[in-house]
């Protein structure tokens, strides 16, 4: 990976352990992190709840062959923005790259909510909004795509213990939450409505 960031023209430093991670961290300023989750002294998940609490809101991806949802959705609850599973395409980790860059400075807004990528930040009204891992990936899922119906399989992905009861009930919170009109495309899934 890291000669291929080099010859895509990425400044790129390379450590293999957490603590080494953390101390380039604390010393220097990046624009983005790559982490694997299962490396020595400080695993990935640690890493990014330290660098949080100091903090540090430098975008994250995670490489991991970890696949099940349980680590993934611990990826997104620490405050990962991407979750790349092993093996991958290296080609598929540069376009992620090139994504997350290009969205540093983007805020979506919509009605009295706006996400920031650059703080993965959740605002209603100017307020700060906590969610849990679960519902803040359907906020920036439903936001990204609006208009757009989103397929229960792709909403199923992000939920830990998924069912078509726990769908309704996410769904139903995220509209509590935030006063969206979420509709329920019978068999095929839900779409936040523009207007």
């Amino acid at each position: 990976i890291y000669e291929m960031l080099v010859e895509a023209d990425y400044e790129t430093t390379w450590v293999s352990d957490g603590d080494a991670a953390a101390e380039h961290a604390y010393k220097n300023s990046y624009d983005l992190y790559i982490f694997d989750i299962n490396v020595p002294e400080i695993d990935g998940f640690d890493l990014v709840e330290y660098l949080r609490s100091a903090e540090d809101r430098t975008p994250v991806i995670f490489i991991s062959a970890m696949s099940d949802i349980s680590a993934i959705s611990k990826g997104f609850s620490v405050g990962a923005e991407d979750y790349i599973k092993k093996p991958f395409y290296p080609q598929e980790l540069l376009l992620r790259i090139k994504s997350r860059f290009s969205r540093q400075d983007e805020v979506l807004e919509f009605k009295n909510i706006t996400y920031s990528f650059l703080q993965n930040e959740i605002k209603r009204e100017g307020k700060v909004l906590s969610l849990g891992s679960v519902q803040l990936a359907f906020l920036k899922l439903f936001i990204s795509n609006i208009g757009r119906t989103i397929d229960k399989e792709t909403l199923f992905d992000l939920m830990e213990h998924p069912s078509q009861s726990a769908l309704r009930v996410a769904i139903n919170k995220l509209k509590q939450t935030t006063g969206w009109e979420i509709q329920n495309i019978r068999g095929v899934g839900y779409r936040l409505e523009k207007s």
